[in-house]
């Protein structure tokens, strides 16, 4: 106790500008008494905000409520913690209370439908400082593990409920559709909505909306299936009854994405004759796993790109994605990337502008014995904005 007190004197002194009189009045204090600490001013600000601090020297304390308000680490409208020790905080009413929107979800609609805002940040952009494809899927992927986790039925599992826990099993996906109408830029806020669905007799699927959190315009939407793997076997299996009883109360007869355009063609395997591109030797990094222990899904992206001309990174937007998957990946696999290309007609193109859309078909392949990791179809047009 007495090395974590002498580490701590040097910041409290430093930051707060404690006078000699004050460490002696600070040291010899009550231990239930009421302490204010003040910052100091800075950059020529003269408005001072303080903390009110009661001092709890009286061993652990567990707390589970703040200003009367419940916390268990779902939704608080006050202030995001899930439990205090060794001293409680006290509200100042200066103190400016933040939107905690933006770190915590809520359920909406009669809770079928979940709700949460991010903020686009700095190393979620690419080089034209927009968020990217992969930042997208990883939103739609935290919005979705959010929703189980806030609904009371999550078990131990990464996304798993409890029966499901119980018998080892696991949601894998086995396909996504992604339209994009506009990428956000480093500092918006978007606001997703997820909800889901049966798929069949033994699938779910699960649908988002992002929008604009300003505006409420849609910019983006997707659509996924999902099936059940035993997590030691890896084999799929049936959803049992008892996990269909606990996933069917939030089940919401609803699309993000009309029939008509949801991308539900077959995708044809690119070969070594019709890839226009092949990129070898990538391999995954210990970094690239998930809590399922197989390579995350939204890191094939990242792979399929690799084998895009540079030119159609740089010069077009991707604005529609569908990853079709089927085989796991493991650490110890080294992949392929094979990418096929062919034109689009423009639609509502400048008659001054000679750039074609494209269409892009794509393998993720093992190296070894090219066995098929992931089938993908991408569309992509042409920046505008980049005409001079």
């Amino acid at each position: 106790m007495a090395l974590m007190q002498n580490a701590a004197l040097p910041y409290w002194e430093d930051l707060y500008n404690f006078s000699d009189q004050k460490k002696k009045d600070f040291s010899g204090m009550n231990p239930s008494q009421n302490v204010s600490f003040y910052a100091p001013r800075i950059n020529g600000c003269s408005s001072r905000k303080s903390l009110k601090v009661n001092a709890n020297v009286k061993g652990y304390k567990k707390v589970e409520t703040i200003n009367g308000k419940k916390v268990n680490g779902i939704h608080v409208e006050g202030m995001p913690f899930s439990g205090q020790t060794n001293t409680d905080l006290i509200k100042d009413s200066s103190i400016e209370e933040p939107n905690h929107e933006y770190l915590l979800g809520r359920f909406m609609e009669d809770r079928f439908v979940y709700r949460q805002s991010f903020v686009i940040r700095s190393y979620e952009i690419g080089p034209d400082k927009t968020a990217t494809m992969e930042t997208l899927m990883n939103l739609l992927q935290e919005t979705a593990l959010n929703h189980v986790a806030s609904s009371g039925v999550a078990g131990n599992g990464f996304g798993a409920t409890r029966e499901m826990s119980l018998r080892k099993l696991i949601w894998v996906v086995t396909r996504i559709h992604v339209q994009v109408d506009k990428y956000s830029s480093w500092g918006d806020v978007v606001e997703i909505d997820t909800w889901v669905d049966a798929a069949g007799k033994n699938g779910m699927r699960r649908d988002w909306i992002i929008r604009d959190y300003n505006t409420h315009k849609i910019i983006t939407r997707a659509t996924s299936t999902w099936v059940i793997m035993n997590r030691e076997t890896r084999r799929l299996c049936k959803i049992p009854d008892e996990v269909k009883k606990e996933v069917q109360p939030f089940y919401l007869n609803r699309t993000a994405i009309a029939t008509e355009d949801i991308d539900s063609e077959k995708i044809e395997k690119v070969t070594d004759e019709s890839a226009g591109k092949i990129r070898t030797g990538l391999a995954p990094r210990w970094s690239d796993m998930d809590a399922n222990q197989h390579v995350n899904n939204v890191k094939y992206i990242g792979w399929i790109l690799e084998s895009v001309p540079i030119n159609v990174l740089e010069d077009y937007n991707l604005t529609s994605m569908t990853l079709e998957y089927r085989r796991e990946c493991r650490q110890s696999n080294v992949l392929e990337s094979l990418t096929s290309m062919e034109t689009k007609t423009a639609e509502n193109r400048p008659n001054n502008t000679a750039k074609e859309d494209f269409e892009c078909t794509h393998l993720l392949r093992m190296e070894d014995d090219n066995a098929e990791i992931v089938r993908a179809r991408s569309v992509w047009k042409f920046n505008q904005n980049r005409i001079i």
